[in-house]
C-alpha cells in the first residue's frame, strides 16, 4: 500500500476508527516518551512493567461493568503505584522485590476478574495485544485530556524529577520530598501506560515507554535534548508502526515496537558519539584523523 493509500483510507468515513487509532498511538507515543526519559535516567524500567500489569485488574473490572477502561485500568495503577511507594519506605525489603509481588498478584488478580465475564478469552488478548477497531470517541477525548495534564506535571516538577533521579539523598538534604515525588512520577508512569493499553496492548506498552527514550539517551547527553527526542523517535514509530500494520495486515502494537527498536538499533549502531560503529571508527589508527593540528584532533587524544 502506498502512502496516498493510506491517507486516503484515513480520510474515509468508513473507516472512522483509523484516524482514531493514529492519534491515540501519536499522543500516547510522544506521552511515554517524555515520561520514559526519566524511567530510563532512574533506572526504573522494571517499574513501568509493574505498572502494564498493574492496571490489568482496573481494566478488567470496567469491562465486566462496561464501563472506561483507561478509567478502571487508571484507578488500579495508581493504587498500585502508591501501595509501591508506600512499602518501599520499609528498606528492608527492596524496592524491585515488592514490584514483582504486586505484579505478580495485580496480573492474577485480573485474569481471574475477566474469566468471570462470557466470551473473555477474545477480550483477554484485545488487552494484551491491543486492538485498534475497538476506540470510543470518548476515550480518544480521554486520551489528549490525561496526556496534557502527564505534560503539564511534567513541566512543573521537571528540576525536581531531576533531581530525584541523580540523587536521592541529595535531593532529601535540599528539602525536596522525595517520597511524594516518587508517588507523582509513578502515577505519571501509570497514567501513560492506561492511555497507551488499547492500541499497543498490556505485553507491549513497556516498549513504548523504554525503547524511544533509550534511543534518544545515546543521541545526546542533555536532558532537555533527550525529552525533545524521545517523544518525536515514539511519534514516528507510531506513524510508521500504523502504516505498515495497515498495508500488511500485521498486529499494530507488535508492529509499532518492532519499528521503534529498529531505530534503537540504529542509532546503538551509528549515534555521532556513542554508536557502537562510530566509537570503532573513531579510535586511534582508524581513517577518521586526517589532520594533526592539536586544536583539529578528537577529544580523546589531546593532551
Amino acid at each position: 500500500m502506498s502512502i496516498w493509500d493510506f491517507i486516503t483510507d484515513l480520510l474515509n468515513p468508513d473507516l472512522a476508527f483509523l484516524p482514531k487509532a493514529l492519534a491515540i498511538a501519536v499522543m500516547s507515543s510522544v506521552v511515554c516518551g517524555v515520561v520514559g526519559c526519566y524511567v530510563v535516567l532512574r533506572g526504573m524500567a522494571f517499574i513501568g512493567d509493574a505498572v502494564a500489569h498493574a492496571v490489568f485488574p482496573g481494566i478488567a473490572v470496567a469491562f465486566v461493568l462496561q464501563g472506561s477502561l483507561v478509567l478502571g485500568g487508571a484507578i488500579a495503577g495508581i493504587a498500585t503505584a502508591l501501595l509501591i511507594a508506600v512499602f518501599s519506605q520499609n528498606r528492608r525489603v527492596k524496592e524491585d522485590s515488592l514490584i514483582g509481588v504486586f505484579l505478580v498478584a495485580a496480573f492474577a488478580l485480573g485474569i481471574v476478574i475477566i474469566s468471570q465475564a462470557p466470551g473473555y478469552a477474545g477480550s483477554l488478548q484485545q488487552f494484551l495485544f491491543g486492538s485498534i477497531t475497538g476506540i470510543p470517541d470518548r476515550d480518544l477525548y480521554l486520551v489528549g485530556g490525561v496526556g496534557l495534564v502527564i505534560l503539564g506535571l511534567v513541566l512543573a516538577l521537571h528540576k525536581e524529577f531531576v533531581a530525584v533521579c541523580l540523587d536521592r539523598e541529595m535531593s532529601r538534604s535540599m528539602g525536596l520530598s522525595v517520597f511524594w515525588l516518587d508517588i507523582v512520577l509513578y502515577v505519571l508512569v501509570t497514567l501513560a501506560v492506561v492511555i497507551s493499553l488499547q492500541t499497543i496492548g498490556n505485553i507491549l506498552v513497556l516498549a513504548l515507554l523504554i525503547t524511544p527514550a533509550a534511543a534518544a539517551r545515546l543521541l545526546t547527553d542533555r536532558l532537555g535534548v533527550m525529552m525533545l527526542l524521545a517523544p518525536m523517535i515514539g511519534g514516528v514509530s507510531a506513524i510508521v508502526g500504523l502504516y505498515l500494520s495497515w498495508s500488511y495486515d500485521t498486529p499494530v502494537g507488535g508492529t509499532i515496537v518492532l519499528v521503534a527498536t529498529a531505530v534503537f538499533l540504529t542509532v546503538w549502531l551509528f549515534a555521532p558519539h556513542h554508536g557502537l560503529l562510530t566509537k570503532r571508527w573513531r579510535r586511534p589508527g582508524g581513517q577518521q584523523l586526517t589532520d594533526n593540528r592539536p586544536d583539529r584532533r578528537p577529544r580523546w587524544q589531546r593532551a
